[in-house]
């Protein structure tokens, strides 16, 4: 008989209800395109992404013509995003490491996940996730905050640990739909800055609010 936490049981029902249809916004065609626009996401915006993926692939149609692309065309196309130079290189070698090792397929593990330029723990684990629907946790900057206001992980706590975390805390439940629920959670209610407690169905669990109020 499996044991219910009853805490990560109250948190899964009202995730669930107020974002019954929370999924990746990420817009991508063919699965090396989620990869380069993951890469793109980081520390940006799922919508600055898909205006310039949207350019992008449509300039360049295959993984061979990313491969073959000229690096400052490519900074052209994304040059509205942070750290623009770097990520024009990253996707131009991430298509070429994709065609040289793994025959331009993209891995199912995280391991291999990793050779590819600018693909760290989150990315992968963002793609095993939508691509090939593995049950990992990937933890960004909304999934980091919101488990520590809600008391799953410590403030001290580093990402790696925050992911185990959750891993623990939520396993009996799909970590899948928790990732992208607690991201619009973190999006539409619980802010960085000024979060709409007002309307927080969590409120009563949560050790940010519990510090506002005491």
């Amino acid at each position: 008989m499996v044991k219910i936490n009853k805490k990560a049981d109250f948190i899964y029902k009202y995730l669930t209800i107020t974002f019954p249809d929370a999924k990746c916004f990420l817009n991508y065609s063919k699965d090396y395109e989620l990869v380069i626009a993951v890469m793109l996401s980081a520390q940006t915006t799922d919508k600055a992404v898909n205006k310039v993926t949207d350019v992008l692939f449509k300039k360049y149609e295959s993984l061979q013509e990313l491969a073959n692309a000229n690096i400052v065309d490519v900074e052209n196309c994304i040059k509205s995003l942070g750290l623009y130079k770097n990520k024009a290189k990253n996707i131009i070698e991430i298509s070429k490491k994709l065609i040289d090792e793994f025959n331009g397929v993209v891995p199912d593990n995280k391991n291999d996940l990793m050779k590819l330029p600018g693909v760290g723990n989150k990315t992968a684990n963002v793609v095993l996730i939508e691509l090939f629907k593995k049950e990992e946790f990937p933890v960004d900057t909304h999934i980091n905050r919101i488990a520590k206001r809600l008391g799953i992980a410590d403030d001290f706590d580093d990402i790696s640990v925050v992911e185990d975390k959750l891993k623990s805390f939520f396993k009996n439940y799909s970590y899948i739909n928790l990732h992208h629920q607690i991201i619009l959670f973190g999006r539409n209610i619980c802010n960085a800055k000024n979060p709409k407690c007002q309307n927080c169905g969590l409120k009563t669990i949560c050790k940010y609010y519990e510090k506002l109020n005491s």
